[in-house]
Order: structure tokens, then C-alpha cells, then sequence
């Protein structure tokens, strides 16, 4: 039976596969960024993930290391990317998730991000370098402002490090397709399916997969045996490749098939 955190977040998966879109915020502005989660909310996307732009994104590809650079360079800060989510929920009810290296968080102060974030109609966040280990104080105030708290499930995590982050997760768990960086890939890593399976013994939360999804046929793959599937560096490349085409920056989503 679901327990209670398990029952009180806010994002749901209509429709499966569901669809959670990363985009770097700020890159190539913010004004941009806007649109393209709007965009991606009309494509039929489920959680729009905000990436916070940071100075050594140590999990991602290059392709959504050049977007950090790009944002960065614009200026782009937390405070930003909170204001941002205000104005996405006053047009939508798309779950907001915080995308974010721990640092920026720290540096912002955890209380005042919990609380801030709240105000501004997020659901919850995903502190990439965070480990469950070392989330107490963060997991206890995110659930004092009913936040979601999103955390990473790797292929090589044994059953009960697995058992430990279901259990810290509220929203849905996030299972890491590969080993490695972000970026897109040719073909889906073939642990995802059995990761997923592991993550199900000890949870009844939705598990998205992400790491490397990046066209219709692996979206279509995953959508067998997950929840939802996250799509970033192939949004993000989408926008690199269209500079001034805002209406182009949305392909990322119609190269999945959304």
C-alpha cells in the first residue's frame, strides 16, 4: 500500500509514457525558456524539469554543458529560475521540478530555497550530487513546505541503497538509464528495464527513465516498462541548433514523437 507521501504529490502521469522535459534555463534566455516550457506543456509534457544553469555540471553531457555556459553567461541565477516557475504556473499546471546541483541551493540557503520555491507553485526538486545519504535536512524541509523530493536510481546501486531512495523520492523516482553522463544515445541501455523492475519492489511511486532518450522509438521503448520517459540533451540540442527560432526550439519534443 502507498504511504502517505506516496499519495500527496501534486504530479501525475495521465497518460503512459508520460513525458518529462529538461530545459536549461536561461539558454538561450529567459524570455526563451518561457516559451519553450509552454511550448513543451502543449506538446503534452506531464513535469517540466528547470535546469539550473552551474559552472561544473559534473553529470551532464557537453551538449547541456554548453547550454549552462550560455545561461550563465546571460546571468542566469536559482533566484531566476524560481521567478521563472512563477510565471509558468500562473499559465499552466504542468509539474515543476527544480533541476539543480546542490551548490546553487547552498549557496541560495536550503531553507529559504524550500520556502521560496513553494511560493512560486514548484513541486519539488532534484539535487543531482545530493545523495540520500546526506538529504536528511533537505529531505525534512522540502516535506515541510510539501515538496516533492525527486532522487537519482543508478543501474549499479545495490537492492538496499535502491530500497533507500525509493523511499526518500515523492513524485516519482528517477531511474538513470546508464551508467555515465547526460546526452543523447543511439539505442536505450538494456539495464533500464531491469533497473526499473528493481526500483518497483520497493515503491509504488511512478519511475521515470532518463540518460540518453532522445528519439520517438526509445520513448516508445521505454513507455513498456516505466512510467515516463525524460528528454533533455535532445530538447536542449533542439535549441542550440535553432538560435532565433523559437518556434524550432520545441523539435526536441517532436523528435520523441510528442
Amino acid at each position: 500500500m502507498a504511504n502517505s507521501k506516496e499519495t500527496q504529490s501534486h504530479i501525475q502521469f495521465a497518460v503512459k509514457p508520460g513525458l518529462v522535459a529538461y530545459v536549461t534555463c536561461g539558454d538561450p534566455n529567459l524570455a526563451a525558456t518561457r516559451e519553450i516550457i509552454l511550448a513543451a506543456c502543449r506538446a503534452g509534457a506531464d513535469v517540466i524539469e528547470l535546469g539550473v544553469p552551474f559552472s561544473d555540471p559534473v553529470a551532464d553531457g557537453p551538449v547541456i554543458q554548453r547550454a549552462s555556459e550560455r545561461a550563465l553567461r546571460n546571468g542566469t541565477s536559482l533566484e531566476d529560475v524560481l521567478g521563472l516557475a512563477r510565471e509558468i504556473r500562473t499559465e499552466s499546471s504542468v509539474g515543476l521540478i527544480v533541476f539543480s546541483y546542490l551548490n546553487p541551493v547552498l549557496r541560495f540557503g536550503l531553507e529559504r530555497f524550500c520556502a521560496e520555491a513553494a511560493k512560486a507553485g514548484v513541486d519539488g526538486a532534484l539535487i543531482t550530487d545530493l545523495t540520500v545519504e546526506e538529504a536528511a535536512d533537505y529531505r525534512r524541509l522540502m516535506a515541510a513546505h510539501n515538496l516533492d523530493t525527486v532522487f537519482l536510481a543508478a543501474p549499479t546501486s545495490p537492492d538496499k541503497r535502491l530500497k533507500a531512495i525509493a523511499e526518500a523520492c515523492r513524485g516519482f523516482v528517477y531511474a538513470v538509464s546508464r551508467t555515465g553522463i547526460t546526452g543523447a544515445q543511439k539505442e536505450l541501455a538494456a539495464d533500464a528495464k531491469d533497473l526499473v523492475k528493481r526500483v518497483r519492489k520497493f515503491t509504488k511511486l511512478p519511475v521515470a527513465v532518463g540518460f540518453g532518450i532522445s528519439n520517438a522509438e526509445q520513448f516508445a521503448q521505454v513507455g513498456e516498462f516505466a512510467d515516463a520517459a525524460v528528454v533533455g540533451s535532445a530538447i536542449v540540442q533542439a535549441i542550440e541548433r535553432n538560435p532565433g527560432r523559437e518556434r524550432s526550439r520545441s523539435n526536441g519534443l517532436n523528435h520523441v514523437g510528442m
